[in-house]
């Protein structure tokens, strides 16, 4: 058995030649570098084979040469780690053996097999993390093959024969390099030799592109590995298809520098011709494949980015980014697009992919359907909030984490609200073709007008990033104006209803007789209540959506609003004719009465209408507070009547007594109406202060009294001074504020008392400046008592009367309910 000499190899080494070639052997690899190359790039490499078979043996050799060894690369599978055996992550592949025999050795096949042999071997891991790897799968026999540079010289041709896997390339050696056989063979002639020199310089001069770049005078690779403490670290590799796939399965965007190195190489090599047809379009679906697997991990992330961790989603982008640089740079390169042997692949537009992704995530957050609630809200309704709720919550979040990782060009913030706001308009649209309630027209209505423009895109979060995005309104146009109008018409009829609906069930509660509430010891009803709420809604319903639409709406309120009134009234006037004989009847009579005080509030506080439209609306209440007044007082006046006829049964020989006794029987019933509010008992003592002046007025003009001397109409003077000082004294401490009257009968008293016409005409001109309904009757009965005034001077001083006073019609009468003659 012969000696034999293990060296280590690395690229650009010798790797025949007499022994004096490894005198120095070449350095170690560094520890967890090693290379394989892709079968696909054989053809830059040189004719390699794989065969079967333990070594080379040396051929004859001549006079004088060194001895030529036997020389091989063995391939076998191990378990390696990635960093030289220092803790790294285990990795699967191939080692690769050289061995060497020396001059008279021999192979002895399978025995040697797997370091079993004699020879020496330098083991180069090829595992899955090397740069340019290619392992071979079921369609290519299962080998890998070390890369080996053009400007190393090539081994003479050789026969491997054997049970274990050796590399040998084949070309023609150097005339100093013996060449290498196979036991037994016969040696090639001359012109094979011939033959095999030119192969050689054919491959030298294909494969010569390994070499470019090197300067005139710089050493080759082989020549500075000879070298072995000078030669630098070798360049990194790229990494094989099935690494790459299997880092994107993983999810490891990493791999997007790679592939799209790996995919300009392909494109170099297909421009300098390097390739066939074949296997140029077998690398680019590879390339392809990769890239499908690459978009599918990018796309997947920033389709869910709120649940992605921020590294990823940047990482992401930072790729999206890359794609979108390349497509621009492939539009604008001049010529056709692509290379030559290659499919245009470019434009990939994975950032229209990605804005229709976000499309796509929009459309299924949206349209989602939202699970019932407890709060009875309409399927419309839910709807809404769902959308609305998740639109805001999601462009939030993108703003918050997805636009601060995203190169500006993208306008992230308007792809998603853009994609957001088209789905949004898309379920309203939808929903529009539907026959809607009222309360869901309402309810699109004020998303469409109010939430979605004011809560959502002005929201201080989202404003100042929408600033220059138009997404306009979510419905058209006239399609708003549509539902504006049957809103509209909707709320009219909702208010109509339930105005009729209140009042009905408060005149069944008058009719059966139920006592009203009472509220700070008032008689108190909900009533009106109700109806403000119900009209007061309408409106707030209205201006909710716009301020437009509540302007429309306003005279349409009021109008249901004065129809309700007059039904009111008519109800009340029913119960008041109907229901005398009732319990409860004085007390639901107080509190419709008090009823009408918010009323008034609202109509002239709240709603601010026109002089006209105001009159119109506070008519039915003051004719239903009149009424009202007229039941409570009936039963008081009637006790006064007889009391008032005493004036005139007697000759006012003793009318303090009976003025007295009527002040007293007021006075009783008074407490009757303490139920009723404040002002309205104000009103009503001014009923009972009117009612005593004009009874008062009205027996003083019956009483057919003629006093014929000035003595007797002084004294009936003072008795009327006197007695209207006990009148307004009374009614003012009870809590009557009308003034108005405190002149009525003091100034008859001075008329009665007054002698001369002149002085007579000028009080009767006062009296009737501050009562215009003070007629000629009314004063031809007053100075009928005076028998001493002749009858052209009463004429005289009726004629008065004609003058114009210019004094404006009151809106209070008094002699006009006086009745004389």
């Amino acid at each position: 058995m012969g000696q034999h000499r293990t060296h280590t190899v690395r690229w650009g080494v010798r790797v025949w030649g007499p022994t004096q070639a490894w005198r120095q052997p070449a350095p170690t690899p560094r520890p967890g570098w090693w290379e394989r190359v892709s079968p696909s790039r054989t053809p830059q490499l040189g004719r390699l084979r794989l065969a079967q078979g333990a070594h080379a043996r040396p051929r004859a050799r001549g006079p004088g040469q060194p001895p030529s060894h036997s020389l091989g690369f063995g391939l076998r599978p191990g378990v390696f780690r990635g960093d030289g055996g220092r803790g790294g992550p285990a990795r699967r592949g191939w080692s690769l053996r050289l061995f060497q025999a020396a001059p008279g050795s021999e192979a002895t096949g399978s025995a040697r097999t797997h370091g079993s042999s004699p020879f020496s071997a330098h083991r180069v891991p090829l595992g899955p993390q090397a740069t340019g790897v290619k392992r071979r799968t079921e369609q290519n026999g299962g080998w890998g093959c070390a890369r080996i540079p053009a400007s190393a010289q090539p081994l003479a041709p050789c026969d491997c024969s054997g049970p274990r896997f050796s590399l040998c390339a084949m070309g023609q050696q150097p005339s100093s390099a013996p060449s290498l056989r196979v036991p037994g063979e016969v040696a090639p002639d001359r012109d094979e030799e011939e033959a095999s020199t030119k192969n050689s310089n054919v491959l030298a001069t294909q494969y010569g592109f390994f070499t470019k770049g090197r300067k005139k005078g710089q050493p080759s690779l082989a020549e500075t590995e000879s070298e072995p403490e000078s030669s630098p670290p070798p360049p990194a590799q790229l990494p094989t298809v099935e690494e790459l796939k299997a880092d994107l399965e993983r999810g490891r965007l990493e791999a997007a520098g790679p592939l799209l190195a790996l995919e300009l190489e392909l494109q170099e090599a297909a421009a300098a011709g390097l390739a066939s047809e074949e296997e140029l379009v077998q690398r680019q679906s590879e390339v392809e494949a990769l890239y499908a697997l690459l978009r599918d991990q990018v796309l997947g992330l920033l389709r869910r980015p709120l649940e992605a961790a921020p590294e990823r989603l940047r990482q992401a982008l930072a790729v999206l980014a890359e794609q979108e640089r390349q497509d621009r740079a492939a539009a604008a390169a001049a010529g056709p697009p692509g290379s030559p042997g290659l499919a245009a692949t470019r434009p990939r537009g994975w950032l229209q992919l990605w804005r229709d992704g976000v499309a796509q995530a929009a459309a299924e957050r949206l349209s989602r359907r939202p699970a019932a609630d407890a709060e009875g809200r309409t399927e419309a309704e839910r709807a809404f909030l769902h959308m609305g709720r998740t639109m805001k919550e999601d462009l939030e979040a993108v703003v918050e984490r997805l636009k601060p990782l995203s190169p500006a060009d993208f306008s992230v913030v308007a792809a998603y609200a853009e994609s957001y706001h088209a789905e949004f308009a898309a379920q309203l649209a939808a929903l529009t073709q539907l026959e809607l309630c009222p309360r869901d027209t309402y309810m699109l209505l004020l998303w469409v007008q109010n939430l979605y423009p004011n809560d959502i895109l002005n929201s201080p979060k989202l404003s100042p990033e929408l600033q220059g995005v138009r997404l306009g309104t979510l419905l058209p146009q006239t399609q708003i104006r549509q539902l504006e109008a049957t809103f509209l018409s909707n709320e009219v009829a909702s208010i109509r209803e339930l105005t009729a609906r209140a009042l009905e069930l408060e005149s069944e509660r008058w009719t059966k007789d139920e006592a009203p509430q009472r509220l700070d010891d008032r008689c108190h009803s909900e009533l009106a209540i109700d109806i403000i709420q119900i009209i007061s809604q309408g409106q707030d319903k209205a201006e909710s959506i716009t301020l437009d639409l509540g302007t429309q709406i306003k005279p349409l309120l009021l109008e249901e609003l004065a129809r309700f009134l007059r039904s009111y009234q008519r109800a009340f006037d029913d119960f008041l004719e109907r229901c005398r004989q009732l319990r409860n009847y004085r007390a639901n009579v107080i509190a419709n009465i008090n009823n009408c005080l918010p009323f008034r509030v609202s109509v002239e506080q709240r709603w601010q209408t026109r002089p006209d439209l105001q009159n119109s609306l506070l008519r039915p209440l003051n004719e239903l507070k009149s009424h009202g007044f007229d039941t409570l007082l009936q039963s008081l006046f009637g006790d006064l009547k007889p009391l008032f006829k005493r004036f005139t049964q007697t000759r006012w020989d003793a009318p303090q007594q009976t003025l007295e006794e009527i002040i007293s029987t007021v006075a009783e019933r008074m407490p009757e109406f303490s139920e009723l509010q404040d002002c309205f008992r104000e009103e009503l003592l001014e009923a009972v202060h009117l009612h005593l002046v004009k009874e008062y007025i009205t027996h003083l003009c019956k009483r057919r009294l003629v006093l014929k001397t000035a003595e007797q109409q002084q004294q009936l003077a003072g008795l009327v001074q006197a007695n209207a000082q006990d009148i307004q004294q009374f009614c003012t401490q009870s809590g009557s504020r009308a003034t108005w009257l405190h002149h009525a009968l003091p100034t008859l008293a001075e008329i009665i008392r007054l002698q001369d016409p002149s002085a007579i005409k000028i009080e009767v001109a006062t009296y009737a400046a501050l009562y215009p309904d003070f007629s000629k009757g009314h004063l031809s009965a007053i100075l009928a008592i005076k028998g001493n005034l002749s009858s052209s001077d009463a004429k005289s001083i009726r004629s008065i009367l004609d003058i114009n006073t210019g004094a404006h019609e009151p809106s209070k009468a008094l002699f006009s309910l006086i009745k004389v003659g």
